[in-house]
């Protein structure tokens, strides 16, 4: 049974570079990802595999980070099998090919040179074989995570390829019957907008390193599974630690404290780097008591804050006319 995998063939912010490794691909039917310094890995087991990783990249990388590269080199080494599909993402929005893989994985550091065209030292020299179909589908929203590869389940695949960025694992998404979540999300827009006076320039707006934003941005599970997405994900302008944002829009006290504490955990493990912490704000209109006795546990690393808004009608002066 075939296996559905995504891989990025480049970092889609240096478009010239990218655009040339697709292109080698693409004519030769290939797909790579990096840690090229590693050299030939197929043969080290994952202790072996990690040790390495470690005495070449140095000890000051945080153990979630060994741990997502590691896994992700085995993965492509060892799970990645003839007969599985590869979708090629282009950043976060995009699907720029699927194709089959037609043979195993490999090392060879020429043809990294070559598919680059010695633009950059920072060569891919994994290779896997792949039988390319071009297709191109563009997407709204954030649909990929920005981790080099990782796995989906076939319902994922299947929406993908038809164009849908609707996951029904994302439960946020049948909210938008009552009055507090529409209104609440004006107010998200507002402070995305609003962001650097609102927090007097202490926190900034997280940007991923394909260049998307924190807002509605999608946590995604190793598994490739959407975990769900963060109402806004921020940065601390002085330390880089992390601060996950999220409005209530009218959701139980117990689902929103789990939510930002599960998005708080997805941060720690997968964007979290030696010395950076992650804290959560849940801003709301009020407070009841139920939030309060949720938060009681963990007011030291989760705040809320309430937001007013001042709405008034004024008489028109040009009309007599009572409604």
């Amino acid at each position: 049974m075939s296996r559905y995998w995504i891989i990025a063939p480049y970092n889609s912010t240096i478009p010239q570079v990218f655009d040339k490794a697709w292109e080698y691909d693409l004519q030769n039917g290939t797909i790579a990802i990096g840690w090229t310094d590693l050299g030939d890995t197929c043969k080290l087991s994952k202790p072996e595999l990690r040790s390495k990783y470690t005495k070449t990249y140095g000890d000051n990388i945080s153990k979630s980070s060994v741990s997502k590269d590691v896994n992700a080199l085995w993965r492509f080494y060892h799970e990645v099998l003839p007969g599985d599909i590869v979708i090629a993402r282009r950043g976060t929005k995009k699907i720029i090919g699927i194709g089959t893989v037609t043979g195993g994985a490999f090392y060879d550091r020429e043809k990294g040179r070559e598919r680059v065209a010695n633009l950059t030292d920072d060569i891919y020299a994994n290779f896997i074989p792949v039988r390319w179909n071009e297709k191109e589908i563009a997407f709204d929203k954030i649909v990929f995570s920005f981790f080099t590869i990782y796995e989906i389940p076939d319902e994922r695949y299947q929406r993908l390829v038809e164009g849908n960025e609707f996951d029904p694992q994302d439960k946020d998404a049948d909210i938008g019957q009552s009055i507090e979540f529409v209104l609440e999300k004006y107010l998200e827009d507002f402070i995305v907008t609003n962001f650097e006076s609102i927090f007097a320039g202490k926190w900034k707006l997280y940007k991923d390193p394909e260049g998307s934003t924190g807002q509605q941005y999608p946590a995604i599970g190793d598994s490739g599974k959407l975990i769900g997405r963060i109402d806004i994900l921020a940065q601390s302008t002085s330390t880089n630690s992390y601060l996950v944002i999220e409005l209530k829009k009218g959701r139980e006290s117990d689902h929103v404290v789990g939510q930002i504490l599960r998005y708080m955990g997805w941060v720690k493990g997968n964007l979290c780097q030696e010395g950076q912490s992650v804290k959560g704000l849940i801003i709301c209109k009020d407070v009841d008591e139920r939030l309060t006795y949720a938060l009681e546990m963990v007011h030291d690393i989760v705040q809320v804050k309430r937001y007013h808004v001042d709405f008034h009608l004024t008489d028109d002066k040009t009309s007599n006319r009572v409604c």
